[in-house]
């Protein structure tokens, strides 16, 4: 076994319920075996089904809180989530990029909140054409890729953002018997597919599944290979009780094989 481990870097909202962003980001990285650092974005209120309202970090004290981390750790694995705007998301890519230009950056583009809460009604595409070319891949789920991309549907949204960047778009939000995630990369499509589980809804399965993802890069696997492995992962969360709130643990095979 080995004796240290990969960092990565979670830059996400902190959720009091410890189910979705930073919290579930740290815990899942832990499952892995990747060491996980956290940066605040946000501190909002809230729980497993209500969302009242968020108090937002400044920009200037994300970066304070990266920098001092940078300074200390070997971070070339960065996971980012809910922020307050996307402009401010652009300019904190961009900074990122300075720091470390051969990071893998992954955005996790929290739009909105399972309760309800809008975070970027709007999302101007051309805004987020500029995001993507600082990223490494980005995570939308079905009604997310259609918010960031005009096209008549989220399949043909991923597919045109791909050639900007890797385009994980999980499909969670779709219906049938199976739950497929799509990874479209490098003029590929791969699919991944797992049951659809009775009782399966989990708050912040979404920011789980991109940690996992990110923590199997940290790990040394290829890009598909992160993405089918970090789907086995959400699996086992997903299918770990019948509450809102999962728990974490990495089994030593995964229990569900892709159909």
């Amino acid at each position: 076994m080995p004796t240290t481990r990969p960092y990565a870097l979670s830059i996400a909202g902190f959720d009091p319920s410890a189910g979705a962003g930073l919290l579930a980001d740290c815990k899942t990285l832990e499952a892995h075996g990747v060491y996980g650092l956290g940066v605040c974005t946000a501190l909002t209120v809230q729980n497993d089904i209500t969302f009242e309202r968020v108090n937002w970090v400044p920009l200037a004290d994300i970066q304070d809180q990266i920098g001092l981390l940078l300074e200390r750790f070997p971070v070339d694995y960065i996971k980012i989530g809910l922020f307050e705007s996307l402009a401010k998301l652009l300019e904190l890519l961009r900074w990122l990029r300075q720091l470390r230009p051969a990071a893998c950056i992954v955005w996790d583009p929290v739009l909105k909140a399972t309760a309800g809460y809008e975070f970027h009604q709007h999302p101007d595409w051309k805004l987020v054409l500029k995001l993507l070319a600082e990223c490494t891949l980005i995570t939308p789920n079905l009604p997310e890729m259609l918010r960031l991309w005009p096209a008549t549907s989220a399949e043909a949204a991923a597919a045109d953002a791909a050639m900007f960047c890797p385009v994980l778009l999980k499909g969670g939000h779709g219906s049938g018997h199976e739950a497929v995630d799509t990874l479209f990369f490098d003029g590929e499509n791969y699919h991944f597919t797992q049951p659809r589980l009775p009782h399966g809804e989990k708050h912040g399965s979404g920011c789980v599944l991109s940690a996992a993802v990110l923590a199997q890069l940290a790990l040394g696997n290829s890009l598909p290979d992160a993405c089918r492995l970090g789907k086995h992962y959400t699996t086992t969360f997903l299918a770990s009780n019948d509450t809102l709130l999962g728990y974490h643990s990495l089994p030593l095979s995964p229990p569900y094989a892709d159909q």
